[in-house]
């Protein structure tokens, strides 16, 4: 029994361990007056990033874009960078999307125009 035990308790180690730099929870930049924490986790083989949490100037508020995927199909790249699409709720638009996560600090850029037209922001990790 006691094998078993910390068998369990090594896999959970080792899957901790593992974790990707993209995963967690994200504080985005305030856009349209309201700011969100993403939560970011695997989808298949790549990252998919949902609203968990949504706040204005009063706190935190249900909107209704909460529990949306906002970063979609996001593929590793390699040393940190991530390529998928990014959904915009404030227009209702998808983007061409990319990551780039360097410790604290996720870059997340949208562009439009095959990347000739790009608007990004600067998430922090909450968690």
């Amino acid at each position: 029994m006691t094998r078993v035990l910390m068998a369990a308790a090594l896999a959970l180690l080792a899957g901790a361990a593992a974790a990707d730099p993209a995963e967690g929870v994200w504080k985005t930049e305030v856009d349209d007056g309201s700011y969100a924490h993403i939560t970011i986790a695997p989808c298949g083989p790549n990252f998919c990033g949902v609203i968990s949490r949504t706040f204005n100037a009063s706190g935190e508020y249900a909107s209704p874009n909460k529990g949306k995927q906002l970063v979609r199909d996001m593929a590793p790249q390699g040393g940190g960078a991530y390529a998928g699409s990014v959904w915009r709720p404030s227009n209702n638009k998808v983007y061409i999307g990319k990551m780039q996560v360097n410790g604290n600090s996720l870059k997340l850029k949208g562009c439009v125009a095959g990347g000739l037209l790009c608007s990004s922001q600067t998430w922090t990790r909450v968690q």
